[in-house]
């Protein structure tokens, strides 16, 4: 049974309800898909019993009916990876942060924020990143206007004399 493995199946004996699909991404790398509400509960999991200190990345997706945050993490001892993608209603697009648990959180979860419009509940400086602070929407949604995009590009640097 490779690493991964052993995870799921530690991971399926102590959440039996809560892991809605669970398997292998390659060897190596287990993932699951949990609801977001069960996030911290098995994210802290992952970190304390299994040993998984590293979250290396968050992404988000858009799939039109439902959002997904993807939590990537790494366990120092084996190099073995794990994956959770937590599922977000797409009328309600908010989940917990994870910065108080790994400091690395915050930047990610920003970024999230920014771009697909991802509410990090609790997280400390849940703020604009890339985008400019008077940004009203999020570029990588799959509803994202693009001609709003455009006329707001123009009328900045109108605005600023910008280039």
């Amino acid at each position: 049974m490779g690493v991964e493995e052993q995870a799921l199946a530690k991971l399926r004996e102590r959440f039996p309800k809560l892991l809605l699909e669970s398997g292998s991404v390659r060897p190596g790398v287990g993932r699951v898909k949990i609801d977001r509400k069960d996030l911290v509960e098995i994210c802290f999991y992952l970190k304390e019993e299994l040993g998984y200190e590293h979250l290396s990345c968050i992404s988000a997706v858009d799939w039109r009916d439902r959002y997904e945050c993807v939590y990537h993490f790494t366990r120092y001892s084996d190099g073995s990876m794990f994956q959770v993608n937590a599922i977000i209603p797409h009328d309600d697009p908010h989940i917990e942060s994870l910065c108080k648990f790994w400091r690395s959180a915050t930047y990610p979860e920003r970024e999230s924020y920014d771009l697909m419009g991802i509410v990090f509940d609790h997280q400390p400086d849940l703020r604009r990143i890339l985008l400019p602070p008077d940004y009203r929407f999020f570029p990588l949604r799959k509803d994202f206007p693009q001609e709003v995009d455009r006329q707001y590009i123009s009328r900045r640097k109108l605005k600023t004399g910008g280039v």
